[in-house]
Protein backbone atom coordinates (compact mmCIF):
# COMPACT_ATOMS: atom_id res chain seq x y z
CA UNK A 1 0.00 0.00 0.00
CA UNK A 2 2.87 2.35 0.88
CA UNK A 3 4.48 1.64 -2.50
CA UNK A 4 1.19 2.34 -4.29
CA UNK A 5 0.77 5.62 -2.43
CA UNK A 6 4.30 6.67 -3.34
CA UNK A 7 3.64 5.74 -6.97
CA UNK A 8 0.45 7.81 -6.98
CA UNK A 9 2.34 10.81 -5.61
CA UNK A 10 5.01 10.47 -8.27
CA UNK A 11 2.41 10.23 -11.05
CA UNK A 12 0.56 13.26 -9.68
CA UNK A 13 3.83 15.19 -9.49
CA UNK A 14 4.60 14.46 -13.14
CA UNK A 15 1.12 15.57 -14.18
CA UNK A 16 1.41 18.79 -12.21
CA UNK A 17 4.84 19.55 -13.67
CA UNK A 18 3.43 18.93 -17.14
CA UNK A 19 0.80 21.59 -16.52
CA UNK A 20 3.23 24.05 -14.89
CA UNK A 21 3.02 26.92 -17.31
CA UNK A 22 3.49 30.57 -16.37
CA UNK A 23 0.09 31.66 -17.73
CA UNK A 24 -1.71 29.12 -15.56
CA UNK A 25 0.23 29.92 -12.42
CA UNK A 26 0.40 33.69 -12.76
CA UNK A 27 -2.65 34.62 -14.81
CA UNK A 28 -2.13 37.30 -17.46
CA UNK A 29 0.57 39.70 -16.30
CA UNK A 30 0.96 43.26 -17.52
CA UNK A 31 3.92 43.93 -19.82
CA UNK A 32 6.05 47.04 -20.19
CA UNK A 33 8.77 46.89 -22.85
CA UNK A 34 11.13 49.88 -22.64
CA UNK A 35 13.36 50.28 -25.69
CA UNK A 36 16.22 52.78 -25.42
CA UNK A 37 17.67 54.24 -28.61
CA UNK A 38 21.41 54.03 -29.45
CA UNK A 39 22.30 53.14 -25.86
CA UNK A 40 25.61 51.41 -25.21
CA UNK A 41 26.09 48.20 -23.24
CA UNK A 42 28.44 50.18 -21.02
CA UNK A 43 25.90 52.95 -20.38
CA UNK A 44 24.50 51.07 -17.38
CA UNK A 45 26.39 51.17 -14.12
CA UNK A 46 25.25 47.59 -13.48
CA UNK A 47 27.26 46.59 -16.57
CA UNK A 48 30.16 49.03 -16.41
CA UNK A 49 31.45 50.50 -13.13
CA UNK A 50 32.68 53.69 -14.79
CA UNK A 51 29.06 54.67 -15.46
CA UNK A 52 27.50 56.51 -12.50
CA UNK A 53 24.42 58.12 -14.07
CA UNK A 54 22.00 55.16 -13.85
CA UNK A 55 21.00 54.50 -10.22
CA UNK A 56 17.39 53.60 -11.12
CA UNK A 57 18.41 51.18 -13.85
CA UNK A 58 21.00 49.71 -11.51
CA UNK A 59 18.26 49.22 -8.93
CA UNK A 60 16.11 47.54 -11.58
CA UNK A 61 19.03 45.18 -12.23
CA UNK A 62 19.43 44.53 -8.50
CA UNK A 63 15.74 43.73 -8.08
CA UNK A 64 15.56 41.69 -11.27
CA UNK A 65 17.77 39.77 -13.69
CA UNK A 66 20.54 41.22 -15.85
CA UNK A 67 20.93 39.69 -19.32
CA UNK A 68 24.56 40.23 -20.29
CA UNK A 69 24.69 38.31 -23.60
CA UNK A 70 21.62 40.01 -25.06
CA UNK A 71 21.47 41.30 -28.64
CA UNK A 72 19.34 43.55 -30.79
CA UNK A 73 17.95 41.83 -33.87
CA UNK A 74 19.64 44.40 -36.11
CA UNK A 75 22.10 47.27 -35.66
CA UNK A 76 19.86 50.06 -36.89
CA UNK A 77 16.45 51.50 -36.02
CA UNK A 78 13.62 50.23 -38.25
CA UNK A 79 14.85 46.63 -38.68
CA UNK A 80 15.51 46.28 -34.96
CA UNK A 81 12.01 47.50 -34.04
CA UNK A 82 10.30 45.42 -36.71
CA UNK A 83 12.01 42.30 -35.39
CA UNK A 84 11.08 43.05 -31.80
CA UNK A 85 7.41 43.42 -32.72
CA UNK A 86 7.29 40.35 -35.00
CA UNK A 87 9.86 37.95 -33.54
CA UNK A 88 11.29 37.66 -37.06
CA UNK A 89 14.44 38.93 -38.74
CA UNK A 90 14.27 41.46 -41.55
CA UNK A 91 14.92 38.80 -44.18
CA UNK A 92 11.57 37.33 -43.12
CA UNK A 93 9.47 40.40 -42.19
CA UNK A 94 10.78 42.53 -45.06
CA UNK A 95 12.19 45.44 -43.02
CA UNK A 96 15.90 45.52 -43.88
CA UNK A 97 16.76 49.23 -43.52
CA UNK A 98 15.29 52.44 -42.18
CA UNK A 99 12.15 54.12 -43.42
CA UNK A 100 12.22 57.78 -44.47
CA UNK A 101 9.85 60.64 -43.74
CA UNK A 102 8.65 60.22 -47.34
CA UNK A 103 8.16 56.44 -47.10
CA UNK A 104 4.85 55.23 -48.45
CA UNK A 105 5.18 51.82 -46.81
CA UNK A 106 6.28 50.36 -43.51
CA UNK A 107 6.25 47.04 -41.71
CA UNK A 108 4.32 44.87 -44.19
CA UNK A 109 0.64 44.59 -43.31
CA UNK A 110 0.67 40.79 -43.59
CA UNK A 111 3.13 40.64 -40.67
CA UNK A 112 1.44 40.20 -37.28
CA UNK A 113 2.70 42.38 -34.43
CA UNK A 114 3.04 41.48 -30.77
CA UNK A 115 0.41 44.11 -30.01
CA UNK A 116 -2.09 42.43 -32.33
CA UNK A 117 -1.58 39.05 -30.68
CA UNK A 118 -1.94 40.48 -27.17
CA UNK A 119 -4.95 42.57 -28.21
CA UNK A 120 -6.65 39.36 -29.33
CA UNK A 121 -5.75 37.83 -25.96
CA UNK A 122 -7.65 40.59 -24.13
CA UNK A 123 -4.89 43.12 -23.51
CA UNK A 124 -5.16 46.90 -23.66
CA UNK A 125 -2.24 48.00 -25.81
CA UNK A 126 -0.32 51.26 -25.99
CA UNK A 127 2.75 52.57 -27.81
CA UNK A 128 4.51 55.68 -26.57
CA UNK A 129 7.58 57.16 -28.25
CA UNK A 130 9.39 56.48 -31.49
CA UNK A 131 7.65 54.29 -34.09
CA UNK A 132 9.77 54.26 -37.31
CA UNK A 133 7.83 51.41 -38.92
CA UNK A 134 5.77 53.48 -41.34
CA UNK A 135 3.38 56.35 -40.68
CA UNK A 136 1.29 56.43 -43.85
CA UNK A 137 -2.17 54.89 -43.94
CA UNK A 138 -2.52 51.56 -42.15
CA UNK A 139 1.17 51.44 -41.22
CA UNK A 140 0.39 53.85 -38.37
CA UNK A 141 0.58 52.24 -34.88
CA UNK A 142 -3.18 52.54 -34.32
CA UNK A 143 -3.63 50.08 -37.18
CA UNK A 144 -0.89 47.70 -36.02
CA UNK A 145 -2.52 46.53 -32.80
CA UNK A 146 -2.08 49.55 -30.54
CA UNK A 147 -5.21 51.00 -28.96
CA UNK A 148 -3.32 54.15 -28.05
CA UNK A 149 -0.33 55.94 -29.53
CA UNK A 150 1.58 59.02 -28.40
CA UNK A 151 4.91 59.85 -29.94
CA UNK A 152 7.05 60.67 -32.96
CA UNK A 153 6.67 58.64 -36.18
CA UNK A 154 10.43 58.25 -36.72
CA UNK A 155 13.76 59.33 -35.18
CA UNK A 156 13.69 62.78 -33.62
CA UNK A 157 16.55 64.01 -35.81
CA UNK A 158 14.33 63.52 -38.88
CA UNK A 159 12.70 66.92 -38.63
CA UNK A 160 13.63 70.40 -37.45
CA UNK A 161 12.64 71.90 -34.11
CA UNK A 162 12.76 75.38 -32.62
CA UNK A 163 15.24 74.15 -30.00
CA UNK A 164 17.50 71.79 -31.98
CA UNK A 165 19.71 70.96 -28.98
CA UNK A 166 22.97 69.04 -29.36
CA UNK A 167 24.04 67.13 -32.45
CA UNK A 168 27.22 66.45 -34.45
CA UNK A 169 27.20 68.42 -36.67
CA UNK A 170 24.80 70.94 -35.08
CA UNK A 171 21.56 71.61 -36.94
CA UNK A 172 19.71 74.92 -37.28
CA UNK A 173 16.25 75.59 -35.82
CA UNK A 174 13.13 75.37 -37.96
CA UNK A 175 12.84 78.26 -40.41
CA UNK A 176 10.20 80.91 -39.83
CA UNK A 177 10.40 82.42 -43.31
CA UNK A 178 10.20 80.82 -46.74
CA UNK A 179 13.67 81.95 -47.82
CA UNK A 180 15.29 80.34 -44.77
CA UNK A 181 13.60 77.05 -45.53
CA UNK A 182 15.58 76.71 -48.74
CA UNK A 183 18.95 76.72 -46.97
CA UNK A 184 20.11 73.09 -46.86
CA UNK A 185 22.44 71.69 -44.22
CA UNK A 186 24.20 68.37 -44.57
CA UNK A 187 22.72 65.68 -42.30
CA UNK A 188 19.99 68.08 -41.14
CA UNK A 189 16.27 68.20 -41.90
CA UNK A 190 15.50 71.88 -42.41
CA UNK A 191 12.21 72.11 -44.28
CA UNK A 192 9.70 70.05 -42.28
CA UNK A 193 9.23 70.27 -38.52
CA UNK A 194 9.24 67.18 -36.32
CA UNK A 195 5.63 66.14 -35.52
CA UNK A 196 4.21 64.78 -32.28
CA UNK A 197 1.19 62.49 -32.64
CA UNK A 198 -1.57 61.46 -30.28
CA UNK A 199 -3.22 58.58 -32.08
CA UNK A 200 -3.75 59.88 -35.65
CA UNK A 201 -3.67 63.56 -34.70
CA UNK A 202 -0.62 65.80 -34.88
CA UNK A 203 -0.78 67.69 -31.59
CA UNK A 204 2.43 69.66 -32.00
CA UNK A 205 4.71 70.50 -34.91
CA UNK A 206 7.54 71.13 -34.23
CA UNK A 207 7.70 69.13 -31.02
CA UNK A 208 9.32 70.68 -27.96
CA UNK A 209 12.19 68.27 -27.29
CA UNK A 210 13.01 69.69 -23.85
CA UNK A 211 9.63 68.59 -22.45
CA UNK A 212 9.29 65.35 -24.43
CA UNK A 213 10.58 63.01 -21.71
CA UNK A 214 8.16 64.51 -19.19
CA UNK A 215 5.25 64.10 -21.60
CA UNK A 216 6.18 60.48 -22.26
CA UNK A 217 6.14 59.75 -18.53
CA UNK A 218 2.80 61.52 -18.08
CA UNK A 219 1.19 59.65 -20.97
CA UNK A 220 2.63 56.32 -19.80
CA UNK A 221 1.31 56.89 -16.27
CA UNK A 222 -2.12 57.83 -17.65
CA UNK A 223 -2.20 54.75 -19.87
CA UNK A 224 -1.24 52.45 -16.98
CA UNK A 225 -3.86 54.05 -14.72
CA UNK A 226 -6.65 53.76 -17.28
CA UNK A 227 -5.71 50.19 -18.16
CA UNK A 228 -5.62 49.23 -14.49
CA UNK A 229 -9.00 50.87 -13.88
CA UNK A 230 -10.47 48.84 -16.75
CA UNK A 231 -9.49 45.58 -15.07
CA UNK A 232 -7.79 44.32 -18.23
CA UNK A 233 -4.11 43.41 -18.51
CA UNK A 234 -2.03 45.87 -20.49
CA UNK A 235 0.94 45.92 -22.84
CA UNK A 236 2.90 49.17 -23.02
CA UNK A 237 5.64 49.56 -25.62
CA UNK A 238 7.70 52.57 -24.55
CA UNK A 239 10.26 53.46 -27.24
CA UNK A 240 12.38 56.26 -25.81
CA UNK A 241 14.05 59.11 -27.67
CA UNK A 242 17.08 58.65 -25.40
CA UNK A 243 19.97 58.20 -26.26
CA UNK A 244 19.61 59.14 -29.93
CA UNK A 245 20.77 62.58 -31.03
CA UNK A 246 19.87 65.36 -30.75
CA UNK A 247 20.40 65.33 -27.01
CA UNK A 248 19.11 68.14 -24.85
CA UNK A 249 19.75 69.64 -21.43
CA UNK A 250 17.27 68.29 -18.85
CA UNK A 251 15.44 71.01 -16.83
CA UNK A 252 17.59 70.26 -13.78
CA UNK A 253 20.77 68.62 -15.10
CA UNK A 254 22.55 66.50 -12.48
CA UNK A 255 26.28 66.65 -11.97
CA UNK A 256 27.96 64.34 -14.47
CA UNK A 257 31.47 63.96 -15.75
CA UNK A 258 30.12 63.07 -19.21
CA UNK A 259 28.65 66.44 -20.11
CA UNK A 260 25.49 66.54 -22.21
CA UNK A 261 25.51 62.79 -22.79
CA UNK A 262 25.73 62.09 -19.06
CA UNK A 263 22.93 64.54 -18.30
CA UNK A 264 20.68 62.94 -20.90
CA UNK A 265 21.56 59.48 -19.61
CA UNK A 266 20.55 60.58 -16.12
CA UNK A 267 17.24 61.87 -17.47
CA UNK A 268 16.56 58.55 -19.18
CA UNK A 269 17.42 56.73 -15.98
CA UNK A 270 15.01 58.87 -13.96
CA UNK A 271 12.29 58.27 -16.56
CA UNK A 272 12.70 54.49 -16.25
CA UNK A 273 12.66 54.80 -12.47
CA UNK A 274 9.39 56.72 -12.62
CA UNK A 275 7.78 54.11 -14.90
CA UNK A 276 8.81 51.34 -12.51
CA UNK A 277 7.36 53.31 -9.60
CA UNK A 278 4.04 53.78 -11.40
CA UNK A 279 3.86 50.11 -12.35
CA UNK A 280 4.62 48.99 -8.80
CA UNK A 281 1.96 51.32 -7.41
CA UNK A 282 -0.68 49.32 -9.27
CA UNK A 283 0.31 46.08 -7.62
CA UNK A 284 3.91 45.07 -7.19
CA UNK A 285 4.36 41.75 -8.92
CA UNK A 286 1.59 42.29 -11.48
CA UNK A 287 3.83 43.76 -14.18
CA UNK A 288 6.84 42.43 -16.06
CA UNK A 289 9.23 45.21 -17.13
CA UNK A 290 11.74 44.45 -19.89
CA UNK A 291 14.36 47.11 -20.64
CA UNK A 292 16.66 46.81 -23.67
CA UNK A 293 18.47 48.81 -26.37
CA UNK A 294 17.59 48.92 -30.06
CA UNK A 295 21.24 48.83 -31.19
CA UNK A 296 24.66 50.02 -30.10
CA UNK A 297 25.99 53.60 -29.88
CA UNK A 298 26.22 55.86 -32.91
CA UNK A 299 29.99 56.35 -32.88
CA UNK A 300 30.11 59.12 -35.50
CA UNK A 301 28.38 61.40 -32.98
CA UNK A 302 31.63 61.49 -30.97
CA UNK A 303 31.08 62.76 -27.40
CA UNK A 304 27.33 62.36 -27.91
CA UNK A 305 27.67 58.58 -28.34
CA UNK A 306 27.42 55.95 -25.62
CA UNK A 307 29.87 53.52 -24.08
CA UNK A 308 30.59 50.17 -25.69
CA UNK A 309 31.95 48.60 -22.54
CA UNK A 310 34.44 45.87 -23.49
CA UNK A 311 32.89 45.28 -26.93
CA UNK A 312 35.22 47.49 -28.92
CA UNK A 313 35.70 45.44 -32.10
CA UNK A 314 39.46 45.89 -32.16
CA UNK A 315 40.00 43.97 -35.42
CA UNK A 316 37.76 46.38 -37.29
CA UNK A 317 38.96 49.54 -35.59
CA UNK A 318 42.53 48.71 -36.56
CA UNK A 319 41.36 48.73 -40.19
CA UNK A 320 39.24 51.87 -39.98
CA UNK A 321 35.73 52.85 -39.11
CA UNK A 322 33.47 52.24 -36.14
CA UNK A 323 32.53 48.84 -34.72
CA UNK A 324 29.28 50.06 -33.16
CA UNK A 325 25.85 50.95 -34.61
CA UNK A 326 25.24 49.73 -38.19
CA UNK A 327 27.87 46.99 -37.89
CA UNK A 328 27.71 43.32 -36.99
CA UNK A 329 30.49 43.64 -34.43
CA UNK A 330 29.44 43.11 -30.82
CA UNK A 331 29.32 46.85 -30.21
CA UNK A 332 26.65 47.16 -32.88
CA UNK A 333 24.15 44.68 -31.48
CA UNK A 334 25.09 43.63 -27.92
CA UNK A 335 22.84 45.86 -25.83
CA UNK A 336 21.96 46.28 -22.17
CA UNK A 337 18.93 44.28 -21.05
CA UNK A 338 17.13 43.93 -17.72
CA UNK A 339 13.96 42.06 -16.73
CA UNK A 340 11.99 42.80 -13.59
CA UNK A 341 8.93 41.02 -12.22
CA UNK A 342 8.87 40.88 -8.41
CA UNK A 343 8.01 37.49 -7.01
CA UNK A 344 8.53 35.73 -10.33
CA UNK A 345 11.87 36.74 -11.84
CA UNK A 346 14.82 36.23 -9.44
CA UNK A 347 16.48 39.33 -8.04
CA UNK A 348 20.23 39.98 -8.13
CA UNK A 349 20.72 37.40 -10.88
CA UNK A 350 22.90 37.60 -13.97
CA UNK A 351 22.14 35.39 -16.94
CA UNK A 352 24.76 34.58 -19.57
CA UNK A 353 22.25 32.92 -21.91
CA UNK A 354 22.51 33.98 -25.55
CA UNK A 355 19.31 36.02 -26.02
CA UNK A 356 17.84 38.62 -28.37
CA UNK A 357 15.10 41.20 -28.75
CA UNK A 358 13.62 38.58 -31.08
CA UNK A 359 12.72 36.60 -27.95
CA UNK A 360 10.44 39.29 -26.51
CA UNK A 361 7.59 38.39 -28.90
CA UNK A 362 7.34 34.61 -28.26
CA UNK A 363 8.09 34.99 -24.55
CA UNK A 364 5.34 37.52 -23.84
CA UNK A 365 2.91 35.61 -26.03
CA UNK A 366 3.57 32.49 -23.96
CA UNK A 367 3.24 34.33 -20.64
CA UNK A 368 -0.07 35.81 -21.80
CA UNK A 369 -1.40 32.35 -22.60
CA UNK A 370 -1.76 33.30 -26.28
CA UNK A 371 -0.54 31.45 -29.36
CA UNK A 372 1.94 32.42 -32.05
CA UNK A 373 0.56 33.38 -35.46
CA UNK A 374 0.47 30.41 -37.87
CA UNK A 375 2.06 29.87 -41.27
CA UNK A 376 5.37 31.55 -40.54
CA UNK A 377 8.61 30.79 -38.76
CA UNK A 378 10.09 32.73 -35.89
CA UNK A 379 13.68 33.56 -35.03
CA UNK A 380 12.86 34.29 -31.40
CA UNK A 381 12.44 31.79 -28.58
CA UNK A 382 10.19 31.58 -25.55
CA UNK A 383 12.90 32.27 -22.97
CA UNK A 384 10.65 32.34 -19.91
CA UNK A 385 12.65 29.45 -18.34
CA UNK A 386 15.71 31.73 -18.44
CA UNK A 387 13.77 34.65 -16.96
CA UNK A 388 12.44 32.49 -14.13
CA UNK A 389 15.91 31.16 -13.36
CA UNK A 390 15.04 27.58 -14.29
CA UNK A 391 17.59 27.48 -17.12
CA UNK A 392 20.45 29.45 -18.60
CA UNK A 393 20.12 28.03 -22.10
CA UNK A 394 19.28 30.47 -24.86
CA UNK A 395 20.00 30.32 -28.58
CA UNK A 396 22.49 27.82 -29.91
CA UNK A 397 22.70 29.89 -33.11
CA UNK A 398 21.95 33.61 -33.45
CA UNK A 399 22.01 35.46 -36.77
CA UNK A 400 23.22 39.04 -37.17
CA UNK A 401 21.96 40.82 -40.32
CA UNK A 402 23.91 43.43 -42.24
CA UNK A 403 22.75 46.84 -41.01
CA UNK A 404 24.40 49.44 -43.20
CA UNK A 405 28.15 49.21 -42.68
CA UNK A 406 28.86 46.43 -45.20
CA UNK A 407 27.04 43.99 -47.43
CA UNK A 408 23.46 44.08 -48.66
CA UNK A 409 21.09 45.37 -45.98
CA UNK A 410 19.33 42.60 -44.11
CA UNK A 411 21.34 39.70 -45.50
CA UNK A 412 22.83 37.26 -43.03
CA UNK A 413 26.63 37.21 -43.24
CA UNK A 414 27.48 37.00 -39.53
CA UNK A 415 26.35 34.40 -37.04
CA UNK A 416 26.99 33.28 -33.51
CA UNK A 417 27.36 29.60 -32.60
CA UNK A 418 27.79 29.16 -28.85
CA UNK A 419 30.95 31.11 -27.97
CA UNK A 420 32.08 31.36 -31.60
CA UNK A 421 31.25 34.25 -33.92
CA UNK A 422 31.77 33.90 -37.65
CA UNK A 423 32.00 36.75 -40.16
CA UNK A 424 31.55 36.15 -43.88
CA UNK A 425 31.57 39.93 -44.39
CA UNK A 426 33.09 42.69 -42.25
CA UNK A 427 33.03 46.46 -42.44
CA UNK A 428 33.19 49.55 -40.29
CA UNK A 429 30.56 52.29 -40.02
CA UNK A 430 31.56 55.94 -39.95
CA UNK A 431 33.66 56.73 -36.88
CA UNK A 432 34.02 59.99 -34.98
CA UNK A 433 37.02 60.93 -37.13
CA UNK A 434 34.99 60.45 -40.33
CA UNK A 435 36.72 57.23 -41.35
CA UNK A 436 34.90 54.11 -42.51
CA UNK A 437 36.10 50.55 -42.82
CA UNK A 438 35.83 49.01 -46.29
CA UNK A 439 33.68 45.94 -46.76
CA UNK A 440 35.72 42.74 -46.83
CA UNK A 441 34.39 39.29 -47.70
CA UNK A 442 35.85 36.26 -45.97
CA UNK A 443 35.81 32.72 -47.34
CA UNK A 444 36.45 30.81 -45.18
CA UNK A 445 34.94 33.08 -42.51
CA UNK A 446 36.74 34.97 -39.79
CA UNK A 447 35.98 33.21 -36.51
CA UNK A 448 36.42 34.68 -33.03
CA UNK A 449 36.15 32.82 -29.73
CA UNK A 450 34.27 35.36 -27.60
CA UNK A 451 34.98 33.46 -24.40
CA UNK A 452 38.65 34.40 -24.78
CA UNK A 453 38.39 37.44 -27.03
CA UNK A 454 35.38 39.60 -26.18
CA UNK A 455 37.10 42.57 -27.84
CA UNK A 456 37.08 40.72 -31.19
CA UNK A 457 40.75 41.42 -31.64
CA UNK A 458 42.32 38.27 -33.05
CA UNK A 459 40.42 35.73 -35.19
CA UNK A 460 41.31 32.09 -34.89
CA UNK A 461 44.16 30.89 -37.07
CA UNK A 462 42.53 28.97 -39.93
CA UNK A 463 45.25 26.31 -39.59
CA UNK A 464 44.58 25.77 -35.87
CA UNK A 465 42.90 22.65 -34.56
CA UNK A 466 40.22 24.78 -32.93
CA UNK A 467 39.30 26.49 -36.21
CA UNK A 468 39.29 23.22 -38.14
CA UNK A 469 37.05 21.66 -35.50
CA UNK A 470 34.49 24.45 -35.35
CA UNK A 471 34.32 25.42 -39.05
CA UNK A 472 32.18 22.42 -40.12
CA UNK A 473 29.70 23.16 -37.32
CA UNK A 474 29.52 26.82 -38.36
CA UNK A 475 29.07 25.90 -42.01
CA UNK A 476 26.23 23.49 -41.21
CA UNK A 477 24.51 25.99 -38.92
CA UNK A 478 24.79 28.72 -41.55
CA UNK A 479 23.45 26.49 -44.32
CA UNK A 480 20.52 25.32 -42.17
CA UNK A 481 19.64 28.92 -41.28
CA UNK A 482 19.63 30.06 -44.90
CA UNK A 483 17.56 27.02 -45.93
CA UNK A 484 15.03 27.75 -43.20
CA UNK A 485 14.65 31.36 -44.34
CA UNK A 486 14.29 30.30 -47.98
CA UNK A 487 11.49 27.87 -47.05
CA UNK A 488 9.56 30.44 -44.98
CA UNK A 489 6.67 32.72 -45.83
CA UNK A 490 8.57 35.98 -46.13
CA UNK A 491 7.37 39.54 -46.66
CA UNK A 492 8.62 42.46 -48.74
CA UNK A 493 8.39 46.01 -47.42
CA UNK A 494 7.43 48.90 -49.67
CA UNK A 495 10.30 51.38 -49.57
CA UNK A 496 8.91 53.68 -52.25
CA UNK A 497 8.82 57.40 -51.45
CA UNK A 498 6.34 60.20 -52.04
CA UNK A 499 6.71 63.71 -50.54
CA UNK A 500 2.92 63.83 -50.22
CA UNK A 501 3.00 61.40 -47.27
CA UNK A 502 5.25 63.58 -45.06
CA UNK A 503 3.31 64.36 -41.86
CA UNK A 504 2.42 68.03 -42.19
CA UNK A 505 -0.35 69.65 -40.22
CA UNK A 506 -0.38 72.85 -42.28
CA UNK A 507 1.17 73.25 -45.70
CA UNK A 508 0.24 76.93 -45.44
CA UNK A 509 2.85 77.52 -42.76
CA UNK A 510 6.62 77.32 -43.07
CA UNK A 511 7.93 73.96 -41.83
CA UNK A 512 4.33 72.72 -41.34
CA UNK A 513 3.88 74.59 -38.06
CA UNK A 514 0.85 74.01 -35.84
CA UNK A 515 0.13 73.84 -32.13
CA UNK A 516 -2.76 72.97 -29.87
CA UNK A 517 -6.09 74.04 -31.36
CA UNK A 518 -4.56 74.10 -34.83
CA UNK A 519 -3.63 70.41 -34.69
CA UNK A 520 -4.35 68.23 -37.67
CA UNK A 521 -5.83 64.78 -38.00
CA UNK A 522 -4.84 62.17 -40.54
CA UNK A 523 -7.39 61.59 -43.27
CA UNK A 524 -6.96 57.88 -43.84
CA UNK A 525 -8.16 57.07 -47.35
CA UNK A 526 -6.72 53.63 -47.81
CA UNK A 527 -7.50 53.47 -51.50
CA UNK A 528 -5.49 56.61 -52.17
CA UNK A 529 -1.74 56.90 -52.36
CA UNK A 530 -1.54 60.41 -50.92
CA UNK A 531 -2.63 60.66 -47.32
CA UNK A 532 -2.83 64.35 -46.49
CA UNK A 533 -2.75 66.02 -43.13
CA UNK A 534 -5.21 68.87 -43.25
CA UNK A 535 -6.38 71.68 -40.98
Amino acid sequence: MGTLTLWAVLVLSVVLVGFWTPCVVFGQPNFIVILADDVGWGDLGANWPETTETPHLDQLASEGTRLVDFHSAASTCSPSRASLLTGRLGVRNGVTHNFAITSVGGLPLNETTLAEVLQEAGYTTGAIGKWHLGHHGRHHPNFRGFDYYFGIPYSHDMGCTDTPSYNVPPCPPCPRHRAAARVARKDCYTEVALPLFENVTIVQQPVNLSSLATRYVEEAARFIQQASDSGRPFFLYLALAHMHVPLWDPPSPPASGRGIYGASLSEMDALVGRIKQVADSHGKGNTLVWFAGDNGPWAQKCELAGRLGPFVGTWQRQRGGSSAKQTTWEGGHRVPALVYWPGHIPAKRTSHALLSTLDIFPTLVALAGAVLPPNRRFDGLDVSPVLFGWSDEGHEVLLHPNSGAAGKDGEIETLRLAQYKAFYTTGGAMACDGSTGPAEHHQPPLVFNLDRDIQEQEPLDVASREYQAVLPMISRAYARALEDIAADNTSVADYSKDPAVIPCCSTQHVACRCHGAHAATLELHMDRRTTRLCL
